[in-house]
């Protein structure tokens, strides 16, 4: 077997190769044209027309890549035909909700009140075993606890809590909420972030001030360093422990 495999290796014919290196970079850039086109979406968020579309347009470019016998125009043409109606359809159920509907699906309640909507199932040909693990992977381990669960028309499915069940907000209890802002990464494995401590309007001399402060002196026994923008609130992991200090000096 490995003497097959060293013989094939030897006779390679490096033109065949050169060719499909060619058409396989030419499908690169029609399909990052294509993609462009379509627009930027997340598998899934496809529609169940946007996953046709792109598993028809991912065929094409392997045929214009791998198949030397396949001519490359007609893939080509495949492909920018396949790509100009995804636009076309994109363009047009921003336009009408008809079209939207037909084209991309709508949504479908499956849990209404807390009861199951059992004709809706059947039509969306799921289960019960299929909702409760969609739930329990959403974090909802108690279905009895749900009051609505909606079917999204890219096949996720979004959950709503009954009243009784909704967790307290800060607002609910009419408390003070702690102001918290995004955290900097002044320090990353030994290295100062040069760039992320201008954006907080901090420098060098700052962030050493601070760790001799709380006694870190050595930036190679930093792992990481965060410095939260609104509160000055200084964290730093060592590599092979954690501290949280809040700062106050300027």
């Amino acid at each position: 077997m490995v003497m097959k495999m060293l013989n094939d290796i030897l006779n390679t014919n490096f033109n065949e190769v050169l060719n499909v290196c060619q058409r396989a970079l030419i499908s690169l850039v029609l399909l990052f044209f294509i993609t462009k086109l379509i627009g930027k979406k997340q598998v899934s968020e496809l529609s169940l027309f946007d996953y046709v579309i792109s598993i028809s347009i991912g065929n094409f470019a392997a045929e214009i890549s791998m198949n030397l016998d396949y001519q490359i125009a007609n893939g080509l043409v495949a492909v920018l035909i396949f790509g100009i109606i995804a636009g076309i359809v994109a363009y047009l159920t921003m336009k009408s909700i008809f079209l939207r509907r037909f084209f991309m699906g709508s949504p479908t309640i499956i849990i209404e009140d807390g009861k199951f909507v059992y004709k809706n199932l059947k039509r969306l040909k799921m289960d019960i075993n299929d909702i409760l693990e969609t739930a329990r992977i959403a974090g909802y381990f108690d279905i009895s606890k749900v009051k609505y669960a909606i079917m999204e028309a890219n096949g996720k499915v979004s959950f709503l809590l009954k009243e009784e069940e909704n967790p307290v907000s800060i607002k609910d209890a009419k408390l003070t909420p702690k102001k918290e802002g995004l955290q900097a990464n002044v320090i990353i494995d030994g290295k100062i972030m040069h760039k992320n401590l201008k954006v907080i309007k901090k420098d060098e001399n700052w962030l050493l001030k601070q760790l001799k402060v709380i006694g870190k002196k050595r930036l190679d026994d930093i792992l990481l360093a965060t410095v939260d923008n609104v509160t000055d609130k200084l964290s730093v992991y060592e590599k092979n422990a954690s501290i949280e200090i809040k700062n106050s000096l300027e």
